[in-house]
């Protein structure tokens, strides 16, 4: 069997893995052993936070509702109810983003739903 140089190869393998962990501190773009774990524990949580990120986004939303809602006497369950019961298919981050930049269309929706 004929002798395999790979130095090349694995040469290009370490530059591509010091590309993914470029700007990282101290030896995690530094070392490869280092950078190798850095940059697999990177792609999970980059993997994990696109999940995270959802949720999060729409705990903010339904905060927003309920806050901006008091004013109007309701809190936020009441008034998802009363949405649903008269059948306003407007998801959460709508309804935020009309309470936020457009108050006299949300007043008309809450004088629907009352």
């Amino acid at each position: 069997m004929s002798r395999v140089k790979r130095g090349n190869i694995a040469k290009k393998r370490k530059i591509k893995i010091f590309k993914l962990t470029k700007g990282f501190q101290g030896s995690h773009s530094v070392i490869f052993r280092t950078a190798n774990q850095q940059g697999m524990k990177s792609l999970f949580y980059a993997y994990q936070d696109r999940r995270t990120k959802k949720r999060n986004f729409r705990k903010i939303w339904i905060n927003r509702l309920n806050a901006g809602i008091r004013h109007y006497g309701f809190n936020y369950s009441c008034f998802i109810f009363k949405l649903k019961q008269s059948n306003i298919l407007l998801n959460r981050k709508m309804l935020s983003q009309l309470l936020i930049f457009d108050k006299k269309a949300f007043t008309k929706l809450i004088d629907l739903i009352k």
